[in-house]
């Protein structure tokens, strides 16, 4: 049987709601960071193992009474509404009901049992488990469950979107203790301010991994400290504040100390509990973690040996089983040939319309590299990339779009693989006689060209670009005069377009989309031409747009302005 993963969730969304950028919100203009940040890790996490057999645990009470009981300071410094007794955040809580009927829907069990923490649960099924088990969490506190008796590690994520695999044969090394009841007492030792775990003073981790190797126990350190012993690194001082903080030690470890025994209610042999992609598409629609959503479904999919469904993330494997009508049979570009486009009297409008968008590292197309990606039919047919650019990620780019280095290099693609499978895209769209639409495309095409000529010089990107139809260009043939600027998003303003989650690849790739039919209905004159048509116009209308702004630019004093009237690529 595969092996179990264990989420300590609330470490994992409190993770992703202080790291994952809020600026994406869903339908209610709530963010929706700790949302996307816990599906990605989970699908991270099932691809990595090779498993669906995921549960989410949850804290039912953060602060349990027997807890609290033992020592009364126990995370008090977390409350913040007194009456409440909550430690969440407002734009977190209203995210977590989300977060739960999709993790549902999707087939992984949520266990939470009143009275007891994540934690609690954690250790239940540990060490009910049959299989090897996995827990996810970034809390250092789980190590303590690593021992002979099961086969349990612990992840914890790094910095670069890493993450460190703990067993119990790594504890020596990276904590100098033996296993994981040793490991608690040194916590113990050490302290954590952060739950109201006050150690004892003076002492830190390494001391303290250093008193349990020389005496072997909490107890024998405090024997020896009453001994008067001072050796071993246990000199009159510490011995002293050992003796002194005795008592708050032997609270300290059994505050830590996890239940084994709670009633989750879960039969650990019959998760997963299977994928409901209905139900989830359900759950997810308005939220606007349409990516986040396609990277779990697909994840589970692949693992589960179902059919991917309709959207793709990531990997070329998953790229590759897309069914949606986005999704051609892989065709090699390694010599592709520059096939005609249809040149017949039909409008480029009663063509198949595809939307196209990457957001990237940068603004200059010659440098910069490919974040995401997507081909877009429809709100329901949508076809997504995440890359790792193979370079850091700027802030000013990430303030745009959201995705961080650390992300990108978590959970991205090679990007070759991804320029890769864009080139084939475009080679089937071409094929197909579809017409390709984006906002100021020449930007995009222009990346592509760039990112091709990086990763694939075997493939002329030029002879496989299909019809465009760049609605920044029509938009100003269209209306010269409008004062303001033309963005995507204020374009779609104009044009009342619903444009919810901008610089998300998607989401502009489909208001682009709906652009054009706006502007195709705006004037029928341009809506007639045939697709060869509509490309030689543009052409035309973006080399005449750059020398009208070249001279307006030349006339108010820089009279070395250069503005290129290049289309579709410069």
């Amino acid at each position: 049987m595969k092996p179990l993963v264990l989420l300590d969730t609330p470490a994992l969304y409190y993770r992703a709601f202080y790291s994952v950028p809020d600026s994406i919100v869903n339908a209610d203009g709530h963010p929706v960071n700790a949302v996307r940040g816990v599906l990605d890790t989970v699908a991270q996490m099932v691809r990595r193992f090779d498993t669906d057999r995921v549960v989410a645990t949850m804290d039912a009470d953060w602060r349990p009474g027997f807890r609290t009981a033992i020592m009364p300071e126990y995370k008090a410094a977390r409350v913040k509404d007194e009456e409440a007794g909550t430690e969440i955040p407002p734009e977190l809580a209203v995210q977590l009901p989300i977060m739960n009927r999709i993790l549902t829907a999707a087939g992984i069990p949520i266990a939470e049992v009143a009275g007891t923490e994540a934690d609690d649960v954690i250790a239940t099924m540990a060490a009910q488990s049959t299989t090897p088990v996995i827990i996810v969490s970034p809390d250092r506190d789980l190590l303590a469950l690593l021992d002979s008796s099961t086969d349990v590690s612990v992840l914890r994520p790094r910095k670069g979107g890493e993450w460190e695999a703990l067993t119990q044969a790594d504890l020596p090394n990276a904590y100098g203790v033996p296993d994981g009841t040793r490991y608690r007492e040194l916590a113990a030792l050490r302290g954590d301010p952060s739950d109201g775990l006050p150690g004892a003073p003076g002492i830190g981790e390494k001391t303290a991994a250093t008193l349990l190797g020389n005496f072997g126990s909490l107890e024998s350190i405090i024997h020896a400290a009453k001994a008067g012993v001072k050796t071993g690194g246990l000199s009159p001082k510490r011995a002293a504040t050992i003796i002194e903080v005795e008592e708050t030690l032997h609270k300290t470890l059994e505050v830590m100390r996890c239940l084994t025994d709670v009633d989750h209610g879960i039969d650990l042999d019959s998760v997963p509990n299977g994928l409901d992609r209905a139900a989830v598409e359900d759950a997810a629609d308005g939220q606007n973690i349409r990516r986040s959503v396609d990277n779990l479904t697909s994840a589970l999919e692949s693992v589960s040996g179902a059919d991917a469904g309709a959207a793709s993330y990531g990997a070329a494997s998953q790229a590759a089983a897309q069914t949606d009508t986005i999704a051609h049979p892989r065709r090699s570009t390694e010599s592709a040939e520059s096939a005609p486009r249809s040149a017949g009297t039909a409008s480029w409008v009663q063509s198949r319309l595809v939307g196209f968008d990457l957001e990237t590292t940068g603004v200059e197309p010659a440098t910069a590299r490919i974040v995401t990606a997507a081909f877009v039919d429809s709100p329901a047919q949508v076809r997504t990339w995440l890359a790792d650019p193979g370079i850091e990620i700027p802030e000013s780019a990430r303030a745009v779009h959201g995705i961080t280095t650390e992300f990108a290099r978590a959970n991205g693609a090679d990007a070759a693989q991804v320029v890769s499978e864009l080139c084939a895209v475009f080679t089937a769209l071409r094929e197909e006689g579809v017409v390709v639409v984006g906002h100021n495309v020449v930007y995009d095409l222009s990346v592509m060209a760039a990112e091709v000529a990086r990763h694939r010089p075997d493939i002329d990107f030029a002879s496989i670009i299909p019809t465009i139809v760049d609605t920044f260009v029509v938009d100003k043939q269209i209306d010269p005069y409008r004062r303001g600027k033309r963005t995507l998003i204020e374009t779609a303003k104009n044009y009342r377009i619903e444009l919810l989650d901008a610089h998300d690849a998607a989401a502009d790739a489909l208001a682009a989309l709906d652009i054009s039919r706006a502007l195709a209905e705006k004037s029928t004159e341009i809506s007639a031409l045939s697709n060869d048509e509509i490309m030689a116009a543009q052409a035309d209308w973006k080399r005449s747009q750059a020398a009208g702004l070249q001279a307006w630019l030349r006339k108010k004093g820089n009279p070395e302005a250069v503005v290129d009237g290049s289309w579709p690529m410069s």
